[in-house]
């Protein structure tokens, strides 16, 4: 069978190395999958692998490659693990995606944690192959690893384990992600955060649990492992979807979502891996030496992250040269395997990685190339697919007057960052309105109060820390802001400027009525929030456009969407319980209506952010740089985005909260709850819309005006970022009829 494409130049940038303890582990695991019935035993009438299947996917050779210095004992041990995983989707492939049984497959999925407790002995009895296998290697295993670290492996795999039946239910409905969900669905069910912790016991090198959770660690993991599902994706799509009839693949989903042929999908897809392994690169380079500092790490866990970076570093080399050689993938013709048009060993990857790196060159050197303050002129503004009708509050105009009045007595308008007709003009009421149609008038001044504070304290950073370039100074501003928001009866500083003066206003007044663990919810989405500002201080320092997958992530952050969401949840914690919120449907539900809101403010903001500010974070830009593309191409790409994500949102409110609801037995009062909280996720999605229409923060006169220059039209055109780049040439022509049919609405003033 002819392969759908070449596969692509791979950046590869270290040399892969092979475990001396190869052929033990190749003996050992070919005798453990005998010993539990996983070769040559039928499972509801047909065997999921034969001798010669097991023998030519090689999982020795995988994990000889991927972890190259593990010690004999423990390689053996990690193959297990492997060729477990491997049949689990081989064996939930067989019995239940191909059978599209998906009753039989939650009820098979519920039982497999039963045989991964963190704390004592196991005590169901396992009743097939992949229990029996699962019970051997909890136990062979979590000797030797801390709680912490069996929390967080018991985590990856019941991810990877529940998560198989969001692919199920794509299967079976014929359903293709769009591309954010597919990245962030991806890592769960693909494995790689797993494969992650697993690094850890082959290099005998656990995280330390005081960074375990921080954002390089967990970039370090994200960044890995999508570089790992997307170069699977890139070798699987000819078995995946060609044989099996797989839609749950990242070539398919950019092949679906642009329009465009396999091959043109299969390189961006490479493009958007490249993209991934340089962040990880600048993560470990920038973010986590000041992590060991900022955390005081002692000197064996500091000599842990190095190692454990460097264990992830050889997966990804490892496993690129095991895709190379198992017969479980199309790999003929691969350029990265073989460069000098030679053999493909170990002997040609030096120049394998010179090319590699070449071949990115350009990409790095665009991301840190901006040029700031681009005349770019106005944007011209899509049609924005939202279904749901704004609504507004009566008692609008009253927090008007209260706002203003406010601003001025507390400090945010003494001119530093704002004057009074900017917080008059920039109009947080009227996006209050939309958010909360319902709320009293002391609600709507609360949550005008706080949209005001945190949309001035985001302008507050880059003005007096960005300026300066002091980073030092930004973070000790956001250790104050934390310690305004007491949970408990913790005495506070005393506020020296507005900035402070109004987030512990805001803070007595919303937090008296919560619950200690409301308050805790509550502080942690505003530390979110200001720390997430961090992030885009030392991007700007670094003169640094993000990678597209970190920033759509960060920017939920930035937004501050944890936490107007988190005020929309404050009411239903008594009658919801945690494990609903934690839930796929709803964490999806939040993402969804999140990334919508912040692709909508990136549309809008773009003129003052690119050509008023300097600033280069935001999406629009992000994905010039990625593509090398005009501004009309990059703006219909993000507006399919925006719709991609609303088609999502409704699927997930009309589709799978009532299916989840029924999954999980939830009471009336429940349903209720959620089914509210999808309503208020609805009116926050047309309340913000509402809000750039009407507020004067992004059209040009106003930006004009506050900068001091004479209201005059700027022409709109190309901004410089690689505008007639050869390479996107055909995704310009697929969005073209977007982007020639945007226009004005009737919002920007």
């Amino acid at each position: 069978m002819a392969q759908p494409y070449e596969l692509p130049d791979f950046y590869v940038p270290y040399p892969a190395r092979i475990s001396p303890h190869l052929e033990g582990a190749r003996a050992h695991s070919k005798a453990w999958a005998h010993e539990f019935d996983m070769i040559d035993v039928p499972q509801q009438g047909k065997a999921i692998w034969d001798e010669r299947d097991f023998d030519s996917h090689d999982y020795a050779l995988l994990c000889a490659y991927t972890h190259p210095d593990a010690p004999g004992p423990a390689l053996d041990l990690v193959t297990d693990w492997y060729v477990w995983v491997f049949y689990f989707d081989d064996h939930f492939l067989e019995l239940y995606k191909k059978t599209q049984d998906l009753a039989g497959a939650k009820a098979y999925l519920d039982r497999l944690p039963l045989f991964m407790p963190i704390e004592g002995p196991i005590t169901a009895q396992p009743e097939n192959p992949v229990e029996r296998g699962l019970v051997d290697l909890w136990n062979r295993t979590v000797p030797s690893m801390s709680p912490g670290w069996r929390r967080r492996f018991v985590g990856t795999t019941e991810a990877l384990l529940a998560e198989s039946l969001w692919e199920l239910t794509n299967i079976s409905t014929g359903r293709i992600a769009n591309p954010i969900e597919y990245v962030e669905m991806r890592r769960k069910v693909g494995g790689a955060p797993w494969s992650a912790n697993l690094v850890e016991y082959a290099v005998n090198a656990e995280v330390p649990v005081e960074i375990a959770d921080t954002r390089p660690m967990r970039v370090l993991s994200d960044t890995f492992s999508d570089s790992v599902h997307l170069r699977n994706d890139l070798f699987s799509y000819q078995r995946e979807v060609e044989t099996e009839g797989e839609v749950n693949n990242g070539v398919l989903v950019v092949e679906r979502f642009l329009g465009c042929p396999p091959q043109q999908a299969a390189n961006l897809v490479n493009d958007i891996l490249t993209s991934r392994l340089h962040q990880f690169e600048n993560t470990a380079v920038t973010e986590i030496p000041p992590l060991l500092e900022e955390h005081q790490v002692d000197p064996q866990g500091r000599l842990d992250v190095l190692a454990y970076v460097k264990g992830l570093q050889d997966w990804q080399s490892g496993g690129h040269e095991w895709h190379l050689r198992s017969s479980r993938y199309m790999n003929k013709g691969g350029k990265a395997a073989n460069t000098l048009g030679g053999p493909t060993g170990l002997g040609t990857a030096a120049a394998r990685i010179l090319s590699s790196l070449v071949s990115t060159a350009p990409y790095r050197i665009r991301s840190h190339s901006f040029v700031p303050h681009q005349v770019v002129g106005e944007t011209p503004l899509p049609e924005f697919y939202l279904p749901y009708a704004a609504k507004l509050n009566p008692h609008l105009e009253s927090a008007r007057k209260n706002l203003l009045e406010w601003g001025e007595r507390i400090g945010i308008t003494d001119g530093v960052v704002w004057n009074t007709e900017m917080l008059k003009g920039f109009d947080l009421p009227l996006c209050a309105a939309g958010i909360n149609p319902g709320a009293t008038p002391d609600e709507l001044d609360l949550a005008s109060g706080w949209l005001a504070w945190g949309t001035y304290a985001d302008d507050y950073y880059p003005v007096v820390f960005g300026r300066t370039k002091d980073l030092a100074g930004a973070k000790a501003t956001t250790r104050r802001l934390s310690e305004f928001m007491p949970v408990d009866s913790s005495p506070t500083p005393v506020p020296v400027n507005g900035l402070e003066r109004a987030l512990f206003d805001l803070w007595v007044r919303t937090a008296a009525p919560m619950t200690l663990e409301d308050r805790r919810t509550f502080r942690a989405a505003v530390d979110t929030m200001t720390d997430s500002w961090l992030w885009e201080l030392a991007n700007q320092f670094q003169n640094r456009i993000p990678d597209p997958v970190d920033y759509l992530e960060m920017r939920r952050r930035t937004f501050g969407s944890d936490l107007t969401m988190s005020l929309c949840r404050i009411g239903h914690g008594r009658s919801v319980p945690a494990e609903i919120y934690r839930s796929r449907v709803v964490r999806a539900m939040e993402n969804s209506a999140a990334d919508y809101a912040c692709l909508l403010n990136d549309v809008f903001s773009y003129q003052k952010e690119i050509q008023f500010e300097g600033e280069f974070h935001n999406a629009v830009l992000v994905v010039q740089n990625f593509l090398g593309c005009d501004r009309g191409t990059a703006l219909g790409l993000v507006n399919n985005l925006m719709t991609a994500r609303m088609q999502q949102f409704e699927q997930l409110v009309t589709v799978d909260l009532p299916t989840m609801f029924d999954d999980f037995g939830v009471s009336d009062e429940v349903r209720r709850t959620l089914t509210g909280y999808a309503e208020e996720l609805q009116n926050w999605m047309s309340g913000i819309l509402v809000w750039h229409r009407g507020c004067d923060r992004y059209d040009e006169p106003s930006l004009l005006r506050r900068a001091g220059k004479p209201v005059t039209t700027v022409p709109s055109g190309p901004t410089g970022l690689g505008t007639s780049a050869a390479r996107i040439h055909h995704f310009s022509r697929q969005l073209a009829g977007t982007a020639a049919g945007a226009r004005r609405t009737d919002g920007a003033r």
